[in-house]
C-alpha cells in the first residue's frame, strides 16, 4: 500500500477513535455527574484524544504489518502524520468556526460608525422642533440601536421641514433600517441601502422616498472622518 494511502486509512481511524471513544465516555456517563461541563471538556479534551492517538496507531500497525515492504520505524511515523493530518485539520476547522461565530463588529477595537441621515417631510406635517415627540431607532437583523436627533440641524426646504441625526452602526450587516416615529403620527420604517461594511462617504445620498410622502437620505460616517 502506498504510503499517502496508509496515512489516509490512520487520519480516518484516528477519527474514528476519538468519535468512538467521546460516545463511549457519553454513554458510561464516566466523570463528575456534578460537573457535567468539566466531565465533558475532560472528554472532549484528555480521553477522545487517547482514542485518535491508539486508532492511529492501530490502524498504522495493521497496515505496516501487511506490507512487505515496511520498515520498523514504519507504525511510528505514520501514525505521527496520521495525527498531523488530524490536527491541522482540526485546528483549520476550529478557526473556520471561530470566524464564522465571531461578533462581526463593523469597526473592532474602536469607535462604531455612524448614521448620518436627513428626513424630508411632505408640505403640512407638523415636525416637533425639539427631541421630546421623536424617537429614532435603527433596526438590523443583529440588533438595534436608538438613535439621536440634532435640532440644530433642523430646517425646512420650502415649505417641507427637514430632520437631522444620527445612529451608531455597530454591527456588519446589510440588514438595516431606521424607525422615525413622531408623536401622534404613524411610524415609518426607511429601508437603509448600505452595504454591510458601509463605507465612509462625505456626501449624503439621493432622497429616497416613502409611500407617505417623505423622503429619507443618508451616508456613514467613519471615525477621524468629516
Amino acid at each position: 500500500m502506498k504510503n499517502s494511502s496508509r496515512i489516509a486509512v490512520g487520519v480516518a481511524s484516528a477519527v474514528a477513535g476519538y468519535v468512538a471513544t467521546f460516545v463511549l465516555f457519553s454513554l458510561i456517563d464516566f466523570g463528575n455527574r456534578a460537573d457535567p461541563i468539566t466531565s465533558g471538556l475532560l472528554g472532549l479534551f484528555f480521553y477522545s484524544p487517547i482514542g485518535a492517538i491508539a486508532g492511529a496507531m492501530l490502524a498504522s500497525w495493521l497496515v505496516t504489518r501487511s506490507g512487505k515492504d515496511a520498515g520498523k520505524g514504519d507504525v511510528a511515523r505514520n501514525s505521527l502524520k496520521s495525527l498531523g493530518v488530524v490536527c491541522a485539520a482540526g485546528i483549520g476547522i476550529y478557526i473556520a468556526y471561530a470566524y464564522a461565530t465571531a461578533t462581526p463588529w463593523l469597526n473592532p477595537n474602536a469607535s462604531n460608525p455612524l448614521l448620518v441621515f436627513e428626513v424630508r417631510f411632505p408640505a403640512g406635517v407638523t415636525v416637533p422642533t425639539s427631541p421630546q415627540g421623536i424617537a429614532i431607532e435603527l433596526q438590523t437583523d443583529l440588533n438595534t440601536m436608538p438613535g439621536e436627533v440634532t435640532p440644530t440641524a433642523f430646517y425646512r426646504d420650502g415649505d417641507q421641514p427637514v430632520i437631522a441625526g444620527e445612529v451608531e452602526l455597530a454591527f456588519r450587516t446589510s440588514h438595516r433600517q431606521l424607525a422615525v416615529n413622531i408623536q401622534g403620527q404613524p411610524s415609518r420604517i426607511y429601508p437603509i441601502d448600505l452595504t454591510a461594511r458601509a463605507p465612509h462617504t462625505p456626501e449624503f445620498g439621493t432622497w429616497r422616498r416613502l409611500a407617505d410622502g417623505s423622503e429619507i437620505r443618508y451616508r456613514a460616517k467613519w471615525p477621524g472622518k468629516t
